[in-house]
C-alpha cells in the first residue's frame, strides 16, 4: 500500500524536490541569503514535508481502506457520511460506480426476463410437438408395410431423440429444482432405453448383452434415462451393423458402482476424447455423419455432474467405446445435496 501511495504522489514527491533544489541554488548565488543558515532550512523542509506525508498517508490510506471495505450495500446518505467521510473525488466516483452498476443490473435483470421467456416458449413448443410424435408412433402401428414401417420407425426415433434433447437442454438451467435423489434400480431404466431404440437396432442390427444389473444406486431416474440415452444412441449411431453393445456393472475400489456401457464401434481418436464433451463437437467420426449434433454427449456430461454421477471414457479406434457411469457414496451425496 504504501509504494501504491508513493506512485500516487510522483507529482507531490517532484514538486518538493524542485522547491527544495530551487533554493538551494538561491541560497548559493544570492550573497544577501549568506546570513541564514541553508541546513536549517533544507532540515526544516525535509522534516515538515515528511511529516505532511506520513500525516497524509495515515490519514488518506486509512479512509481508502474503510471505503473499499463499506461498499458492499454503501449508500452516499447523511447518515453514513458521518460514519464515513469520503474525499470529494472518492464520492464523485462511488457515485458513478453505483450508476454503472445499476444500468448494468437492470440490463442484466431484462437479459434474464427474456431468457425466461424464451425458455418457457421453447418448452411449450416442445410439449407440442410431442403430442404429434406420439400419435405418429401410434398410426404407424397401423403400416401393413413392413419394411416401409421399419424405415418410419427409425425416422421416428431420430425425430423423437432430437426434441427430447432439446427438452431437457431446455430444462438443464434448472435442474436443481427438478431432480430427486433416491435409491433407483438400474435393470427397468437401462432395458427401457433398450426398447425405446428397439427400431434402429433392428435397422443396424444391433444386439445388446446385458448382465443382470441387480445393483441399486442413489441418483435421479429421469435424468439418469437421459445419460443412458444419450450414451446407447452414440453407441449404436457408431457402431457397425449386425455388432453387440455390452452393458454390465461392477465396484471400484471404494465400493461405487461401476454401469459400463461399452461398443465395438468406430472407437474415438486419442486427440478427440478430451473434447467429446464439448459443446457441438461432433469429433472425426461426427463430421462424416450427418446425423451428429454434438450434444448429447455435452448435454449428459452436465446432467452428470449435477447429480454426482461421473463419466469416463475408454476407447481406441477401431476397437470401439467403454463409457462408465460412477455412481455416488451416500457420503458424497450428503456434500452434493449440501451444495
Amino acid at each position: 500500500m504504501l509504494l501504491l501511495f508513493i506512485r500516487e504522489r510522483f507529482a507531490w514527491i517532484g514538486y518538493f524536490i524542485f522547491i527544495f533544489t530551487l533554493l538551494n541554488v538561491l541560497f548559493s548565488l544570492d550573497v544577501g541569503l549568506n546570513s541564514i543558515s541553508i541546513w536549517y532550512v533544507n532540515i526544516s523542509l525535509l522534516v515538515s514535508f515528511t511529516l505532511f506525508f506520513i500525516w497524509r498517508y495515515v490519514t488518506e490510506v486509512g479512509k481508502l481502506k474503510d471505503f473499499l471495505g463499506n461498499m458492499d450495500g454503501y449508500h452516499l446518505d447523511e447518515a453514513h457520511k458521518n460514519r464515513l467521510v469520503l474525499t470529494p473525488f472518492q464520492e464523485a466516483s462511488f457515485r458513478k460506480i453505483e450508476r454503472v452498476f445499476y444500468e448494468k443490473n437492470m440490463e442484466l435483470n431484462q437479459a434474464k426476463v427474456l431468457l425466461q421467456e424464451y425458455s418457457d416458449e421453447l418448452l411449450a413448443w416442445v410439449h407440442e410437438v410431442k403430442a404429434p410424435l406420439t400419435t405418429i408412433n401410434l398410426l404407424l402401428e397401423h403400416v401393413e408395410d413392413i419394411s416401409l414401417r421399419r424405415k418410419l420407425e427409425n425416422e421416428w426415433l431420430r425425430l423423437h431423440l432430437l426434441v427430447d434433447q432439446q427438452l431437457h437442454q431446455t430444462r438443464l438451467a434448472s435442474i436443481e429444482k427438478d431432480n430427486y435423489l433416491n435409491e433407483v434400480e438400474l435393470k427397468p431404466i437401462v432395458y427401457k432405453e433398450i426398447r425405446g431404440m428397439q427400431a434402429w437396432c433392428i435397422e443396424k442390427g444391433i444386439g445388446f448383452e446385458v448382465a443382470e444389473l441387480t445393483e441399486t444406486v442413489l441418483t435421479d431416474g429421469k435424468w439418469l434415462a437421459f445419460i443412458v440415452r444419450q450414451i446407447l444412441s452414440n453407441a449404436i449411431k457408431y457402431s457397425p451393423a449386425n455388432s453387440e453393445v455390452t452393458i454390465f456393472t461392477e465396484h471400484d475400489p471404494t465400493g461405487a458402482t461401476l454401469l459400463h456401457i461399452k461398443d465395438v464401434g468406430l472407437g474415438i481418436p486419442l486427440e478427440d476424447l478430451p473434447r467429446i464433451f464439448q459443446k457441438s463437437y461432433t469429433g472425426t467420426a461426427g463430421r462424416e455423419s450427418s446425423q451428429s449434433t454434438g450434444m448429447g454427449l455435452y448435454l449428459a456430461s452436465n446432467v452428470a455432474r449435477k447429480i454426482g454421477i461421473r463419466i469416463y471414457v475408454q476407447s481406441n479406434v477401431g476397437e470401439g467405446s467403454l463409457f462408465t457411469l460412477r455412481f455416488p457414496l451416500q457420503n458424497e451425496y450428503v456434500k452434493l445435496t449440501g451444495r
